[in-house]
């Protein structure tokens, strides 16, 4: 079925806590959506964050953010007041994430409400439920916090190593901060639930990310080390790159030893982020097919070499033991006849960035409009690329002379141009289409989420508090009509 949705992630949401979060705000746009016609909100990875913000190097592939528990929602369970909470300042600026400030004060007024928190039947039913993994992740940053925020990689032996003794006298000694972060996991999936329940009452399904690699510094790879390939010490034998000058530095999954245990830690990681999202984009989907693996102690990437990934063997254990996951393959980047195989044999839609198909003096593009699909998804582009504003406004005189054309766009305005330009990706044969919710509002450089290969000012864009209006709501509602993308109606 034909539908369109709106790229924008949880933390960009305005609040009046210095970050998008599960208050009020986020309900609201629920209500947008639904104003605008809209099948679909994406929202990014909902994993904590670590060092350099990015929700793509998650603290844990299971745990939430706590960054997105509403406090006003604390409020109402009688954990904090208005006054303790309206006592931290956030940041000033109502545009951009102050992460420093966030993590400085954020945890010192959860700490409040937890100290005021009586666990319940349903929190000890949450707590059991989840055992698998948020036992690991609560001696992780408890862990992590003792040992003053240090990589675990330089904690001590008994606790890198996780022997017994260690892990007992962690949870003795420290069964409040471990208790905490139980909370906290709690509030989140707490909070979460009733808004995706309010979603899935007015129309709206959740497309959520899930990061193909953990970072090196994550509870996963503290816990499964044996999922990747490691040395005796525990210190990467092999890290993940790109030829021929990048080194991102993610230890590399061992598909070999996962495979004898049927992916056990990707099957419960799937699950349990399809009990988050409605749909999964199943981020880097080429790592399943091929990977590039690095000595880690290499000088440069060209020292590395491709390995052939887990391919339909993954696929079909998923199959065998999910069933049907709804899942969108973000499969952008070099296409080979391995993947494109891949991708086809897996029955997964994937994706197409307009603004792919017009940059680089390539007028025979993967990406444009006339080689779509049905079984694939639109994007006019995500949130690594630049908005359609700045993007139209930065290419070359060639390529923007051959969007023109090619979209019949006479609009001289950038924003103009724009509004062409999303109505292009409404036009296409394609069953879905994601626009970002800057090109709806003609945003420029200052909107853009991530610049890969930089690693500051990034992940920090946030919406003005009422800056939607119900004009714009109808200009997207037409669209999704006259394009047959209206959400269908129960009889």
């Amino acid at each position: 079925m034909r539908g369109s949705g709106v790229l924008f992630p949880i933390f960009s949401l305005p609040s009046a806590y210095g970050i998008g979060c599960f208050s009020q705000e986020a309900y609201d746009f629920i209500d947008f959506l639904k104003k605008a016609g809209q099948t679909y909100w994406e929202i990014l990875p909902l994993g904590p964050t670590g060092f350099g913000d990015s929700p793509y190097q998650p603290v844990s592939s299971f745990a939430g953010n706590p960054y997105f528990i509403s406090p006003d929602g604390l409020i109402e369970e009688g954990l904090l007041t208005k006054e303790e909470a309206e006592a931290y300042s956030f940041g000033d600026d109502i545009h951009k994430i102050d992460y420093g400030a966030l993590y400085n004060y954020r945890y010192p007024m959860l700490k409040q409400a937890f100290a005021r928190f009586k666990p319940d039947a349903d929190y000890r039913k949450f707590v059991n439920k989840e055992a698998y993994w948020l036992k690991d992740y609560a001696r992780f940053m408890t862990l992590k916090n003792l040992e003053e925020g240090k990589s675990w990689q330089d904690w001590p032996a008994a606790y890198k190593k996780r022997t017994p003794a260690a892990m007992k006298k962690i949870e003795t000694e420290y069964k409040e901060q471990i208790d905490f972060y139980s909370f906290l996991q709690y509030m989140f999936q707490k909070q979460w639930t009733k808004l995706r329940a309010y979603a899935k009452e007015n129309g709206i399904r959740i497309i959520g990310d899930l990061p193909f690699y953990m970072g090196l510094d994550s509870a996963d790879v503290w816990a499964h080390p044996e999922s990747f390939k490691m040395k005796r010490d525990l210190t990467p034998r092999y890290i993940a790159g790109c030829p021929p000058d990048q080194i991102w530095g993610n230890p590399v999954y061992n598909w070999t030893a996962m495979a004898k245990n049927h992916y056990d830690w990707w099957m419960s990681r799937i699950a349990r982020n399809y009990e988050l999202y409605d749909v999964i984009r199943l981020d880097h989907f080429h790592g399943f097919s091929d990977y590039y693996q690095i000595p880690a102690d290499a000088e440069s990437a060209e020292e590395g070499k491709w390995m052939a990934g887990p391919r339909m063997k993954f696929f079909t254990e998923l199959q065998d033991t999910l069933g049907d996951v709804p899942m969108i393959a973000e499969d952008l980047g070099t296409i080979t006849k391995t993947n494109a195989k891949l991708l086809k044999e897996s029955g997964l839609p994937g994706m197409m960035i307009l603004q792919y198909a017009f940059t680089g003096w390539n007028e025979d593009s993967f990406y444009l409009p006339y080689k779509h699909i049905r079984n694939c998804v639109v994007y006019t582009g995500n949130h690594d690329n630049p908005t359609a504003a700045e993007w139209i406004e930065t290419i070359n005189d060639h390529d923007r002379d051959y969007v023109r054309r090619y979209i019949h766009s006479e609009n001289t305005n950038t924003g103009g141009f724009v509004w062409d330009f999303i109505r292009e990706a409404y036009r296409s044969v394609a069953d879905t289409i994601i626009v970002p919710l800057q090109d709806y509002l003609v945003k420029g450089e200052e909107a853009r989420i991530n610049q890969p290969g930089t690693s500051q000012g990034n992940w920090q864009w946030r919406l003005e508090p009422n800056f939607l209006s119900d004009e714009l709501a109808d200009s997207m509602y037409q669209l999704s009509k006259l394009y047959g993308r209206l959400p269908a109606v129960d009889e």
